[in-house]
Order: structure tokens, then C-alpha cells, then sequence
């Protein structure tokens, strides 16, 4: 009784290659979506930051991973010294550099 009911079930019909293009169809749209949706803009989001910090030149105003605000005293391939306060300098590594302020539309501090 069992065997004769599964060899019913499996002699029913065969899977042609148009089918699985169906069931394929709306995966291959969801990842089309997704990287149009979420990873293209993100990638050119992530080049324009890496243009922009390792554009960082002296007397550039930069924000710090960890918020700090600064004036860049020194950059070489790796790191950029910060100069948070009169004479008190810190060394950053660029990658942490999360900004780099235009001057023309920084407001000035409240001193």
C-alpha cells in the first residue's frame, strides 16, 4: 500500500526548465532591487567619504569619530594631527575622520 502510493506521487509529471525560470524569476528581482535599493547607493556614499578624507590638506576643520572638532596641523599617509585647543594637538588616524567641514558655511563658535 505505501509503495504503490509513492510511486503515484512521484510519476506525476516532470519539471521542465521554464518552470524553474519561474521560481528562479522572483529571487533574481529581489537582488536586483536590493542593489539598486541599498548597495549601489551605499558604495557611493563610502567613495565620496574616502575622496573626501584623503583629501584632507592642513588648516582643514574636521570631525573625529568621536565627535571632537579640530583644525588638521599635520597630515601625512596615515594619520592627521588635530589641534582641538591652543597647543593641544592629538594624533588621529584618517579613517576615523568622520567629516570635513567647509569653512564657508561653518558657523562659528560661541567663545
Amino acid at each position: 500500500m505505501f509503495i504503490s502510493s509513492a510511486f503515484a506521487q512521484t510519476a506525476g509529471g516532470e519539471s521542465s526548465g521554464a518552470s524553474m525560470l519561474v521560481q528562479m524569476a522572483p529571487l533574481v528581482l529581489i537582488f536586483v532591487v536590493f542593489y539598486f535599493l541599498l548597495i549601489r547607493p551605499q558604495q557611493k556614499k563610502m567613495k565620496q567619504h574616502k575622496a573626501k578624507i584623503d583629501a584632507v590638506k592642513k588648516g582643514d576643520q574636521v570631525v573625529t569619530g568621536g565627535g571632537l572638532v579640530g583644525k588638521v596641523v599635520r597630515v601625512d599617509e596615515f594619520y592627521a594631527e588635530v589641534e582641538l585647543a591652543p597647543n593641544m594637538k592629538v594624533k588621529a588616524v584618517k579613517s576615523t575622520l568622520t567629516d570635513v567641514i567647509d569653512p564657508a558655511t561653518a558657523k562659528p563658535a560661541n567663545d
